[in-house]
């Protein structure tokens, strides 16, 4: 069976989601995710609208053409690399909540978080 990745549409400006963006990639066996910078995606499904929001949020298109964002997003790309259960936990309310949350949190300080996560660059900062 041929399956459509989902498309996950990152801010390829930012070291910080650069190497979350890696982490998953790393772990994507099935080959189930397709990692594109947003500034780099075609249209479509990249819009003038959806540039806009990829710049505060990682959106992941769907083959079915449906979006999923921010911590949702996160969710999805852990389910998608095998973790399931914390998916599933994650999905759940109130956690989903506080997942929400902290993705707000951690991407309007991305550059202050990743100079106490990342102390140094990957050797391949390209996904």
């Amino acid at each position: 069976m041929n399956h459509e990745p989902d498309i996950v549409l990152w801010d390829g400006d930012c070291a910080f989601c650069r190497r979350g963006i890696l982490w998953f990639k790393n772990r994507d066996s099935t080959g189930r995710l397709q990692m594109v910078p947003y500034q780099q995606a075609p249209s479509p499904p990249m819009t003038p609208t959806l540039a806009r929001a990829c710049r505060k949020s990682l959106y992941v298109i769907h083959p079915d053409g449906n979006q999923t964002r921010a911590g949702r997003a996160i969710l999805f790309l852990f389910e998608a690399i095998g973790f399931k259960r914390l998916a599933r936990l994650g999905s759940r309310r109130p956690l989903v909540w506080a997942i929400e949350f902290g993705y707000w949190l951690v991407a309007r300080n991305r550059q202050i978080v990743s100079r106490f996560l990342f102390t140094r660059e990957e050797s391949n900062p390209d996904p």
